[in-house]
């Protein structure tokens, strides 16, 4: 009797600790972890020199004196070096009629480098892998190219795998998003997401200057990156993810149409970049941080921002809304440590710094890794990831900040916990001398060929033969 009264006394209690236990456990495997990541760095005679450029640009034929200009002034500004790689169709003189079997062997060329090296590195068998998440946003295939992964690989049946298209340059964290969804539910997992974009077939040789300017941003890279749940692999990864936000305009007409891929007047297929993008990327940018900003900074920042923003309400009422006034402006520095700010080109770079209130020294990764690598699409915020990590800014406990813009419209950021400090030991920004960035002047080569055109020259300058 004295025995059964002690265990009944004890049960409630044992009932307690289960359920806490099954809690903390369940919490543990919720976690999303980066274990690892390599980036692309395509062979050396695939690099866009100044010669080789002005060269492409001549010889494509339906560019008028006006197009010619444009893009000469288009590349000057653009903060892209001549060190970035373009797809082997371009160096052969083929980019009016691409193959689709070129496209395919651009992805195969991706695949071979950077998942094998990733495989190599971390240790982990194709067989291991559980979640496969592949995003190229312009290129659609049958079988798809997570298949053709799955296939190459000889990954296991049971493998559960995601195929995204025109998703953008904000498609990776949307691919991390979903990993992060399945790990809520699955234990014990390791997923492995691509991120590319295909530039073989999706070359545009019209003149529409919305279109042609896609030309002299995008580059060829790509990143492959397994990701975890494990709490056994906590202690080896590199980031654990704190927190995602995803903000989509697409309801919005001007966002919709804004970065999209259609027709010229010619039936010539092409990336349109309209005039309304800058609106709609601040739009975007704006109610991603109104979300994300609770999430990520102190209490203490939170509260004065809002009574700053009250106390300028209260002054400012009964003025004329034409009166310049002080605005309330939130210190995301109180809560991020560094920032991988998406290179879609200086402007957006700049936009960007300037809405954080961020240092040269802030967005030095993001400049120079348009300089060296130019918009690498959807992979373009790992390159910048690679160049801290090289020049060992991440150490343990730090908190890092990535935003990425894409068609839709579409505005992604999400914050990652550094897990241990990070040295770059086998990055492709070691094989660039990573010692020697950022250097000491900055200068644009095309700068130097090209800048002298100016806008009066327009009924002087002529095509070259």
């Amino acid at each position: 009797m004295m025995f059964y009264l002690t265990i009944s006394s004890f049960f409630p209690l044992l009932c307690i600790f289960y359920i806490l236990y099954n809690f903390l456990e369940t919490k543990r495997h919720k976690k999303c972890y980066l274990l690892d990541y390599q980036l692309y760095k395509p062979s050396d005679d695939r690099k866009l020199s100044t010669e080789f450029c002005g060269e492409v640009i001549k010889r494509t034929k339906n560019l008028g004196l006006n197009e010619y200009k444009f893009l000469l002034k288009a590349i000057v500004s653009s903060g892209i070096g001549e060190e970035t790689y373009a797809p082997q169709m371009v160096f052969e003189g083929r980019e009016d009629c691409p193959t689709y079997q070129d496209a395919i062997i651009e992805m195969e060329e991706l695949f071979e480098y950077t998942i094998e090296r990733l495989l190599k590195r971390t240790g982990v068998s194709p067989l291991e892998i559980d979640v496969l998440v592949v995003n190229i946003s312009m290129l659609a295939c049958m079988p798809s190219l997570s298949s053709r992964i799955v296939h190459k690989y000889k990954m296991r049946e049971d493998i559960k795998t995601y195929n995204l298209s025109g998703m953008g340059c904000s498609a990776s964290f949307v691919s991390i998003n979903i990993v992060e969804s399945i790990f809520k539910s699955r234990k014990n997992q390791l997923a492995m997401v691509v991120t590319s974009e295909s530039l073989t077939p999706n070359w545009y040789i019209g003149n529409d200057k919305s279109m042609i300017l896609s030309n002299c941003l995008f580059r060829s890279g790509g990143c492959a990156m397994i990701l975890t749940n494990k709490p056994s692999l906590a202690h080896k990864c590199m980031l654990k993810l704190n927190c995602l936000v995803r903000t989509h305009h697409g309801a919005k007409d001007e966002s919709y149409g804004c970065c999209i891929q259609t027709e010229d007047a010619q039936g010539r297929v092409g990336f349109h970049l309209g005039k309304t993008l800058p609106k709609a990327a601040t739009r975007a940018f704006i109610d991603n941080l109104k979300e994300l900003a609770p999430k990520i900074l102190p209490i203490r920042e939170l509260l004065r921002f809002g009574i700053h923003s009250v106390t300028l309400k209260i002054l400012n009422h009964g003025k004329k809304k034409s009166t310049v006034s002080p605005r309330a402006v939130i210190n995301f520095k109180t809560g991020v440590d560094h920032f991988c700010l998406h290179t879609g080109g200086k402007a957006v770079i700049d936009t960007v710094a300037q809405s954080l209130g961020l240092s040269e020294y802030d967005i030095e990764p993001a400049r120079m890794t348009l300089h060296r690598f130019g918009n690498t699409s959807a992979s373009s915020v790992w390159y910048v990831l690679g160049y801290m990590e090289s020049k060992k800014r991440l150490r343990k406990g730090d908190k890092l900040f990535m935003i990425s813009f894409g068609a839709g419209f579409k505005c992604n950021s999400c914050l990652w916990e550094v897990v241990r400090d990070l040295e770059g030991i086998e990055n492709v920004w070691k094989e660039c001398n990573i010692e020697s960035y950022p250097p000491q002047t900055l200068t644009n080569p095309f700068t130097e060929k090209y800048g002298w055109i100016k806008d009066e020259d327009i009924n002087t300058f002529k095509l070259p033969e």
